[in-house]
């Protein structure tokens, strides 16, 4: 077994395909409309399947908020230099809510993104971590 994707429910599918794709560097990879479930399913990622998860973005329409609840904790992703990472994010418009540092009780070093939606992006500096 392996995973595939992870899916986020969006409210505002095309302000959250440009915050993954020109903020976070994703590719939009497909995109579907259903008309008779009224929803569209976007997939982005650094890569397709089956060699890369990729992220789901459902837009459900005529909706156009969700209550993210208590149980959701982030998506993480690999950077090679967090510090120009956050520099790049920030730069194009994304919003850092935890400055790159260690995490606590431990080395591994780490920043926080919130999508527009709301949904944490954890950034994990790939030459700090640790399991």
């Amino acid at each position: 077994m392996r995973i595939l994707h992870t899916m986020l429910r969006v409210g505002d599918l095309e302000r959250s395909i440009g915050f993954y794709r020109d903020v976070l560097g994703m590719q939009l990879l497909s995109r579907q409309d259903y008309p008779e479930g009224k929803f569209t399913l976007c997939f982005l990622g650094y890569g397709k399947n089956p060699e890369h998860a990729e992220l789901e973005l459902t837009h459900n329409w005529g909706v156009d908020k969700y209550e993210l609840g208590t149980a959701y904790g982030h998506i993480a992703l690999g950077v090679d230099d967090i510090r120009a990472a956050c520099d790049r994010i920030r730069a194009a418009g994304g919003k850092i809510t935890r400055e790159p540092g260690p995490m606590k009780h431990g080395k591994t070093v780490i920043a926080f993104v919130e999508d527009p939606d709301g949904y944490k992006v954890e950034l994990i500096e790939e030459s700090s971590r640790s399991r």
